[in-house]
């Protein structure tokens, strides 16, 4: 299969958050999520993304988070494998990342 997504840095993932159609997707657990995100960010778990991959707009540019990179990236295959086209997976996850921090979120 081939892969249709690309690997960003936090630079492209800070120009690019503002932008209309864009979503955030943060694949960490619900405790992970809510010790620090990214302000624009959603929870979806990788644990629940099969169940809750519809809450996705397909013609949105999707970024995928998580705390290294392993779990954005199976994320991605999962949305490549499903037909999404605008996959962004942000390399080294949150243990890279030093931009704003959002704490809490919804349980």
């Amino acid at each position: 299969m081939i892969n249709n997504w690309i690997d960003i840095n936090q630079h492209a993932v800070i120009e690019l958050a503002n932008s209309p159609n864009v979503t955030l997707v943060d694949v960490r657990e619900p405790d992970e999520f809510n010790e620090g995100h990214i302000p624009q960010a959603i929870n979806i778990p990788l644990s629940e993304f099969t169940n809750r991959v519809t809450e996705l707009k397909r013609e949105n540019n999707l970024i995928v988070i998580c705390r290294g990179g392993n779990r954005s990236k199976k994320a991605c295959e999962h949305l490549s494998f499903l037909g999404f086209n605008h996959i962004n997976n942000l390399v080294g996850g949150m243990l890279e990342w030093d931009g704003d921090i959002a704490k809490g979120g919804k349980k």
